[in-house]
């Protein structure tokens, strides 16, 4: 009998701590930085289950890696090189190893000053060169290594401000459902429509090709509803998301909302959109006012209705992500070399702080 109580108490401490380190198993991530100061590349670490965050740790010496994106199979990590080496950025892959990302290949981007890269599940890979003003078309076989250049797609036009002179392509996307991609061009004040014509491997504008956005908007990021029919356009210069939808096999604006309080008159500009996985809640990120605004999604129209500002502690925050099960929010904050963790209520969309760490010009957050 004595024997027997002995092993059942055995059993739960087992079990118990079993189930504790299950339940601390940390999340990792990757950082994607600026290298003008004292950052040396991609950095690497992990938030836990209680939204702690861990010190970072430098896994890929290189230059201006400021975004990032990984193969479906995890297997291959994409970083653009935003640089304008004689009118040309590039774009390296690497192999995902246990502490460390092994340079595998390394291609030209199609133009100069690439901000943005994106992946699909054919392993297509597009750059938005921002100084160039085009979209750069890639392929990465099953290992992760890049083809050469296959096609660039330039840009023409102008907006309005100072800064949409001529075109800066700010990022281009996969649309989830359609074999649509979507490139965001500030410069140009428009959303630019395309497919891939896998025959020749170059880039095809669609017909209706171009969404004009507001006057002097400025579009940047974009963000898809999950039920892939409406999306939240977020505009750099004049603060605000924009919600559109597709109308008569096109697309049209539909609603506009300010990122920023009416009595804020000091400086800002608007920097990366997200959306929680149940479609409910928006975010974005200010930088000036530095804050992320929270928006609800009304279910019915896809408009949104303000929930509030939460401060990231911190100045310039550029990029910024969800955890993979929604639960926690984090902010990469450029020009205080911090990383901020938020707590997410799924109920009210609201953030609460748990945790800050250092890291040097932080630009991009990766799962």
């Amino acid at each position: 009998m004595k024997k027997l109580l002995i092993v059942l108490i055995l059993s739960l401490i087992i079990g118990c701590k079993s189930s504790e380190m299950k339940k601390q198993n940390p999340t990792e991530f990757y950082i994607g930085t600026y290298t003008d100061g004292e950052s040396k590349g991609i950095y690497k670490t992990s938030i836990d289950d209680k939204g702690f965050l861990s010190k970072i740790e430098l896994v890929a010496e290189t230059k201006n890696p400021s975004f990032l994106t990984k193969s479906k199979d995890n297997k291959a990590l994409f970083a653009v090189a935003e640089t304008a080496e004689k009118g040309k950025g590039f774009v390296k892959s690497y192999k995902i190893e246990k502490n460390h990302l092994k340079q595998i290949s390394i291609s030209e981007s199609g133009g100069a000053g690439p901000c943005f890269v994106a992946i699909n599940d054919e392993n297509y890979i597009l750059t938005a060169n921002y100084g160039g003003g085009n979209v750069g078309l890639l392929q990465a076989d099953a290992s992760g290594k890049l083809s050469e250049l296959l096609n660039v797609q330039q840009h023409t036009g102008k907006g309005t401000t100072n800064r949409q002179r001529k075109p800066h392509a700010h990022s281009a996307w996969f649309h989830p459902t359609k074999k649509e991609i979507i490139a965001v061009d500030l410069g140009t004040n428009e959303l630019w429509f395309s497919t891939i014509d896998k025959k020749e491997n170059k880039l095809v504008l669609a017909n209706p090709s171009k969404l004009n956005m507001a006057e002097g908007a400025g579009p940047r990021h974009l963000t898809f509803h999950p039920n892939y029919k409406w999306i939240y356009v977020l505009n750099e210069l004049n603060n605000t998301v924009s919600l559109v939808k597709e109308k008569n096999d096109f697309y049209e604006i539909d609603a506009s909302i300010s990122m920023i309080p009416e009595n804020f008159t000091a400086f800002s500009k608007a920097a990366d959109i997200h959306i929680s996985k149940d479609g409910k809640f928006v975010y974005a990120s200010n930088r000036g006012h530095n804050s992320i605004v929270i928006y609800k999604v009304n279910p019915e129209n896809g408009k949104l209705s303000l929930v509030g500002y939460e401060s990231v502690k911190g100045e310039s925050p550029r990029n910024f992500s969800l955890t993979p099960d929604d639960k926690f929010l984090l902010v990469v904050n450029q020009d205080t070399n911090n990383i901020i963790s938020f707590k997410r209520n799924s109920e009210t969309g609201k953030l609460t702080f748990v945790s800050e760490i250092s890291a040097p010009k932080p630009v991009c957050i990766l799962f």
